[in-house]
């Protein structure tokens, strides 16, 4: 449950809105919409990051919009059933709290999905950017990334890394960096990124690229030790990590991202309010900081912006998933 302290202080913090210095937030605005209750699709269980991160948004949204936000769950197929469903949407209230793996992997992981990224959905507003960090069990002679991509080419098979599962944002971002550094990686995947994590600090894997949060509080119990951050620039939580390019594997970047986005007939005025109703909470001094805190980036984007990034990412990660040979079934 560390990965997800941020959300759950930052709808702490908003609970009392007078504190952010955004006045206006919870001032009901004259709209014909929304008219009726609001409704976030979460295409997994409850209890997740993207989970709660869409219940945060809802119950932060839910005095300024003047409607009950709802959240509904319907995990299956990797998260396809929740977003096909969501595509086919036409009332003008249902959204979806996408992420990475809906809106950037599974179009290129499953040979059919009932959606496509870019043409069934309008991007809304993007939500948070997790990077990944590259930790190591300390039996592992790497205290940098040049090392350890030099011990992994030196035993070629012999070092496994695990993730949450086939498929998820810390198998594809390994594999990635494997097809980076021309290194042939083994993936165990868990059910879930917590036992993975257990078996690493056990020694029974010996690596793993995954979100901060799941690892940077092992990394300071001197449990794992910390290589380096996946994003472009260095991160604000861990400022003294360099990233993966500034240790010689040019142009990697892959974070974890999650954003909201809406039925592609969803009309313009609608998306154009949630998103600016979104990005005044994500530049909200207490859920910056409380998400830097604890391994989260706030990342403000215009619709435009957020739906350019999203087709970078699918143009990346069909490259990658490509490249990897991963296959994915749904289910």
């Amino acid at each position: 449950m560390i990965e997800r302290r941020w959300l759950l202080k930052s709808a702490a913090a908003i609970a009392a809105p007078s504190t952010l210095g955004i006045p206006g937030l919870l001032r009901a605005q004259g709209s014909k919409w929304p008219t009726q209750t609001v409704k976030f699709v979460v295409p997994f269980t409850p209890g997740g990051s993207t989970d709660l991160l869409a219940r945060t948004f809802g119950k932060l949204l839910e005095p300024v919009l003047g409607q009950a936000v709802v959240i509904e769950n319907r995990a299956g197929a990797g998260g396809a059933t929740a977003a096909g469903a969501v595509a086919k949407a036409d009332d003008q209230h249902t959204f979806m709290m996408g992420h990475i793996g809906t809106l950037a992997f599974n179009k290129w992981l499953y040979q059919s999905i009932p959606y496509d990224p870019e043409t069934s959905f309008k991007a809304v507003a993007m939500g948070a950017i997790v990077p990944n960090i590259l930790v190591v069990h300390p039996d592992v002679p790497a205290r940098n990334v040049a090392e350890f991509v030099a011990h992994a080419r030196s035993n070629p098979g012999k070092l496994n890394y695990g993730s949450g599962g086939v498929g998820s944002a810390a198998h594809i971002a390994t594999a990635y960096f494997g097809y980076k550094t021309g290194t042939r990686l083994i993936h165990v995947p868990y059910r879930g990124t917590s036992p993975a994590v257990n078996d690493l600090v056990g020694g029974h894997i010996q690596f793993m690229m995954t979100g901060g949060p799941a690892t940077l509080p092992l990394v300071a119990g001197g449990k794992l030790r910390a290589l380096s951050v996946s994003s472009r620039a260095r991160v604000p939580f861990a400022p003294d990590l360099p990233t993966v390019i500034e240790s010689g594997v040019p142009d990697f970047v892959a974070d974890q991202w999650y954003g909201l986005v809406a039925p592609i007939n969803t009309r313009d005025d609608i998306v154009q309010r949630l998103n600016e109703e979104i990005n005044k909470l994500m530049t909200a001094r207490e859920v910056v900081e409380n998400m830097k805190n604890d391994g989260a980036i706030a990342s403000p984007m215009s619709p435009e912006q957020f739906g350019a990034f999203i087709k970078s990412e699918l143009a990346l990660w069909r490259d990658v998933i490509k490249n990897a040979g991963i296959t994915g079934t749904p289910g």
